[in-house]
């Protein structure tokens, strides 16, 4: 049933109200999935989808800004992504490019490009670079954006990094293999220095994380939502928070 334009405003507030804001994630990671089959279900080509998904973005950051979310992470780009059919993937790569560049011009969130920039175009990294040197000096919510991104790939190039910082620094594999623990690689992550993600939402009811924050996800709470992506609404998301609010996180404990 659809409830009216009040009746929805008056659920969407009773939402954020009921929400603990002391339990309340510092960082949420989105897999933003959907967008070609919400584009399916409207008769339209997958482009439609992916612009559509693309115009959800700034509207999702600002939901996060008004409940006190610090840092957000968006799964835009994977690297198994970059095995679709070239058109598309053309459409989807300078699709992407505009949306993180329209981020950088609202001049409100600090952009941060996380992914495996070596797999996509000069010109891709270009404006990618751009946009996170235009908002380096913001004091806004921190907004990764994951670009040809993928988790198994993340941990081979940090452990690749690793390893090339050691063997500059003359220390041999043999003395590495004695020293090595879990705080050496995530110094290497491409989130390195940031918090992991306290909530994990993954939108078009699939029920996986796909290589998501492998490494950083390992304490996540995860939220799996019905809707797609573009139709994914500001009350999804509360009932997202309210149901990461509920639970009791021991944290391996």
């Amino acid at each position: 049933m659809q409830l009216s334009g009040s009746l929805y405003r008056w659920y969407e507030g009773r939402l954020k109200a009921a929400l603990p804001q002391d339990a309340m994630p510092r960082h949420v990671g989105v897999i933003l999935d959907g967008n070609r089959r919400w584009a399916r279900a409207a008769g339209e080509g997958a482009a439609a989808g992916h612009r559509a998904g693309a115009d959800k973005i700034a509207e999702f950051l600002t939901w996060s800004e008004d409940v006190g979310v610090e840092m957000v992470t968006l799964w835009m780009l994977s690297t198994d992504n970059l095995a679709r059919p070239a058109t598309e993937l053309e459409e989807l790569v300078t699709i992407i490019e505009q949306a993180v560049s329209d981020l950088a011009l609202a001049g409100r969130w600090q952009v941060q490009v996380v992914g495996a920039l070596d797999l996509l175009p000069y010109q891709t990294v270009e404006r990618l670079h751009a946009a996170e040197a235009a908002t380096a000096g913001v004091d806004g919510l921190h907004v990764n954006v994951a670009i040809g991104y993928g988790g198994r790939k993340e941990i081979a190039d940090a452990v690749r990094s690793l390893l090339d910082e050691q063997a500059k620094a003359g220390v041999t594999l043999a003395q590495l293999a004695q020293k090595v623990d879990v705080e050496h690689i995530a110094k290497h992550l491409y989130t390195s220095g940031q918090p992991d993600p306290d909530l994990v939402i993954r939108t078009s009811g699939e029920q996986r994380l796909s290589g998501f924050l492998m490494w950083q996800s390992v304490h996540s709470e995860f939220y799996f939502c019905e809707a797609y992506w573009p139709d994914f609404r500001k009350v999804d998301y509360l009932r997202a928070l309210r149901s990461f609010a509920a639970r009791e996180r021991r944290l391996g404990r």
